[in-house]
């Protein structure tokens, strides 16, 4: 696992590839993702050691100048968050007691926010959306108890927010097993 996750997000397409390609000749860091995003926006993730992720987002951020919209690194990065980037996390039906959803206007915050809620409470964080096909915006998905599913949601929140980049949180106790059919 990385320790570290980096992301710079960009209002330019064509600033998004000359920002990826500077990332990437910084400093030994693996591309998570990069790609377009929704309203003509472009999002590069990187991961690796903590100095080196600093390092390549630094570069892109330098290299954005007025593209940029928002840009993270996220030292000691929960697990977590790369298994529900990726969509690889398995749920069981015994453990849906609640169901947390935090949704923001940004797809930076939306990383930093799954990051803060897993650390946060026992959760399983089971989907992280960055910003396709919903107008640019993130959303996280994340299951547990019900204590645990609301401090995971207020921890999610309040980093949102801090930011002011915060559109809702919800939680739903005892959702019924529809809401996860994608995952179970």
């Amino acid at each position: 696992m990385y320790e570290a996750i980096g992301m710079v997000e960009l209002s330019s397409i064509a600033l998004g590839y000359l920002v990826q390609d500077t990332m990437l000749k910084a400093a030994n860091v693996e591309l998570v993702v990069a790609r377009t995003i929704c309203s003509g926006k472009y999002i590069c993730v990187v991961a690796g050691g903590v100095s080196n992720v600093e390092s390549a987002v630094s570069a892109g951020v330098d290299q954005a100048r007025s593209g940029l919209i928002d840009s993270i690194v996220i030292p000691r990065v929960h697990p977590q968050v790369f298994a529900s980037l990726g969509g690889t996390v398995v749920l069981e039906e015994k453990g849906l007691a609640a169901l947390g959803i935090v949704e923001t206007f940004s797809a930076a915050s939306a990383l930093q926010a799954a990051d803060e809620a897993a650390k946060a409470s026992n959760v399983t964080l089971f989907r992280l959306h960055l910003a396709m096909a919903v107008g640019g915006k993130g959303f996280l998905l994340m299951t547990g108890s019900v204590a645990d599913v609301t401090a995971g949601v207020a921890a999610a929140a309040n980093s949102a927010g801090e930011k002011g980049l915060l559109v809702s949180k919800v939680v739903i106790p005892r959702p019924q097993k529809e809401l996860f059919q994608e995952y179970i």
